[in-house]
């Protein structure tokens, strides 16, 4: 989503994007900065792109994106076949630097820091703020696939103070979209071809602190379910301590809000939670799980889990296997903790020595993996509606699965389906964690 709406900022200035690298004159790579394996993926982007320099027309490797901005002069002088770091400051004005980058110049690139900082503390301080320096208003958006799903932003940054997440740091403090600004990027994507928007954010759970209204979110579902020609709506990305009854009943009461529910555990261990910053336990998650599923019995819940956090304690690993053999997820993520820069964690007493980390961390995947396969079972006879991403194959995702980590369904049979159509259909079996359904 990044890459589209840098992709339509430069199309607004006339530039003309090439699926053919090679016909290129400038490749600009999008980096991750807080994933390993995405940071590793970022690298080696670049480093293909530059060496394509002597095979094409290609003139210049630029690095953009959350890697860029956390690193910036470290990753420059790390990777000197980049020829332009450029941090989010540089956006405003990317147009021309990539054209006095072409000209050869040389940008000195900027020393990170700490993007908090750049906006007032409180909340409702924000807007204005925005407003002050220009921003605001319609993101330009290209669209580079044409998949029948695609996300979209409702608020950008994150005021939590997570002691394991850089993210805040290089992202900036929580600013909501104005809700205008959403349903017109809703209503645009729908005409170039989505049926399901997925809403994204750092923190879904607290859009419209700074408009005023913690509520807003509750009103603007309705109001993005009235499109003519969407059909799916999907939230990312719910805080458990901040999903409130109001919200939860427009989740499942509002026409096209699918009742998915991607929510931010990361442990479930009272005592550890709050040495992460965090809120919470496992009676109240579980107590949590309870009311989703009083609400909407077939409702899909995924997250995440951080293991070997410092001072995990067996008792605390054990609170968190108890919590994930009872809660029923269909979708679980397991991942060892390691220490991330200039994050509060790194300085924690009592690290796990890496051996246990890593037995930990494979002992409970193993468990998610059979759990998650009993809760597939569970869905068999279950009625579905799959949304076609793979004609060839016949698989796609049914209500409760979400886009690319999560698991699919693939529809039975020798009837060829177009991508962005929907099946109605009953599950039968399973293949792993995939469904495998019948149409009806």
């Amino acid at each position: 989503m990044d890459s589209e709406e840098l992709a339509g900022k430069l199309a607004a200035d006339g530039w003309r994007l090439e699926k053919d690298p090679s016909a290129a004159d400038i490749a600009v790579v999008n980096t991750c900065g807080f994933i390993e394996s995405a940071k590793k993926d970022s690298i080696d982007a670049l480093l293909e792109a530059h060496s394509q320099k002597n095979d094409g027309t290609l003139r210049a490797v630029v690095a953009v994106g959350c890697m860029a901005e956390r690193y910036g002069k470290e990753l420059a002088e790390a990777l000197p076949e980049a020829d332009g770091i450029l941090g989010f400051d540089d956006y405003q004005d990317i147009s021309q630097r990539l054209q006095r980058i072409l000209g050869g110049e040389k940008f000195a690139s900027h020393v990170p820091k700490d993007r908090r900082n750049l906006l007032p503390i409180a909340p409702a301080s924000r807007q204005e703020f925005k407003a002050n320096l220009g921003q605001g208003g319609a993101i330009p958006r290209v669209r580079m696939g044409n998949e029948p799903v695609a996300p979209l932003k409702i608020a950008s940054g994150c005021d939590r103070r997570c002691t394991f997440c850089a993210i805040p740091q290089f992202r900036g403090s929580f600013l909501s979209r104005r809700p205008n600004e959403i349903l017109d990027e809703a209503s645009w994507l729908v005409e170039n071809g989505v049926s399901e928007v997925f809403l994204v954010s750092e923190n879904t759970t607290s859009y419209g602190k700074d408009l005023g209204d913690i509520r807003l979110l509750e009103n603007l579902l309705p109001e993005i379910s009235k499109i003519e020609g969407l059909e799916r709506i999907r939230l990312s990305y719910l805080q458990p301590a901040e999903i409130r009854p109001s919200l939860l009943q427009a989740m499942v009461s509002t026409e096209k809000v699918l009742p998915y529910f991607d929510i931010s555990f990361q442990h479930a261990s009272g005592s550890l939670l709050r040495r992460m910053k965090r809120f919470g336990d496992k009676e109240s998650f579980l107590h949590l799980l309870d009311q989703i599923r009083a609400l909407e019995p077939k409702s899909g819940i995924r997250s995440n889990f951080i293991v070997g956090f410092p001072g995990e304690t067996e008792s605390e690993f054990q609170d968190l296997e108890e919590f994930i053999s009872r809660a029923r997820l269909d979708a679980i993520g397991i991942f060892p903790y390691s220490d991330e820069d200039k994050t509060e964690a790194m300085d924690l007493p009592n690290k796990l020595d890496a051996e246990l980390i890593s037995e930990r961390t494979e002992r409970l995947r193993s468990l998610a993996e059979d759990l998650m396969i009993e809760r597939a079972q569970e869905r068999i006879g279950e009625r579905v509606r799959v949304l076609i991403e793979d004609s060839e194959l016949g698989e796609g995702r049914a209500d409760h699965q979400g886009p690319e980590v999560d698991s699919t369904t693939l529809i039975s049979g020798r009837i060829q389906y177009r991508v962005g159509e929907y099946v109605d259909a009953v599950v039968s079996d399973l293949s792993a964690t995939d469904l495998i359904a019948q149409p009806l």
